[in-house]
């Protein structure tokens, strides 16, 4: 059993049996080896929550079991666990916003390179900028299909930085990748759906297109423009 939900058992268990009241909770004495572990649990568990910013109401939690136990529960096991993923979401989502403030403070000089790359690279006459911030140019247009949400295409290409450095190229590994269409990065969506099979292009994709703040892996740093060489093989049946 994993110690997180052991201790949550643990203090359950503990105010199911002794804490009808505040009182109770309060005037509990360690008697045996059994209690110690008991208020460790507890201890270890109080800690934890408030690490995690979090003010439970231990009493609610042995109401709960309560109501469970007498089959008067006050919320359905759906609606109970609606409750919990909601907060999870949220916390989670909190918490990202968060760290996506502190690394746009902390890469800040680099955030700055990268929109002054896009902004001079826009000029260039073969560059086409979408509506959406991405930017390409044909370096040949092939005469096949195009690939809709749904497809799946085998490409190869080849993927930089903006100063040349090199993260990723199905060249090198000498496979073509093949995937759906709808598991990619945006500005993959986007760029792909302009490729008639047999297409050369070049594309340059702005953070909010990649990887954004999070980045990936070691090379791609949070807020990094990906270039990418992109030949469209195939759209797989």
């Amino acid at each position: 059993m994993k110690i997180k939900l052991l201790i949550i058992l643990s203090i359950v268990v503990a105010l199911t049996l002794g804490a009808c009241s505040e009182n109770a909770v309060k005037s509990a004495k360690m008697k045996t080896d059994a209690d110690s572990l008991a208020y460790a649990l507890g201890t270890i568990y109080h800690n934890g929550l408030v690490a995690d910013s979090l003010d439970l109401n231990p009493l609610l939690l042995a109401k709960a079991m309560f109501d469970g136990k007498a089959g008067k529960p006050m919320m359905t096991d759906e609606e109970a666990r609606t409750v919990v993923m909601m907060f999870i979401n949220q916390r989670e989502s909190e918490m990202m916003e968060k760290q996506n403030e502190e690394n746009r403070v902390l890469y800040q000089d680099y955030i700055a390179e990268n929109e002054a790359f896009l902004e001079n690279n826009k000029e260039r006459d073969e560059v086409t900028v979408t509506e959406s911030g991405l930017q390409y140019e044909v370096i040949e247009m092939g005469t096949g299909p195009k690939p809709t949400l749904e497809s799946v295409v085998k490409v190869h290409y080849v993927g930089t930085l903006i100063d040349g450095t090199e993260f990723d190229s199905s060249i090198e590994r000498g496979e073509p990748a093949e995937f759906p269409l709808s598991n990619v990065i945006l500005g993959w969506v986007e760029a792909l759906q302009l490729m008639p099979v047999g297409s050369k292009f070049k594309i340059y994709l702005p953070e909010d297109l990649a990887y954004g703040a999070n980045g990936a892996g070691e090379q791609i740093l949070p807020f990094s423009t990906l270039i990418f060489d992109v030949e469209l093989l195939e759209i797989v049946e």
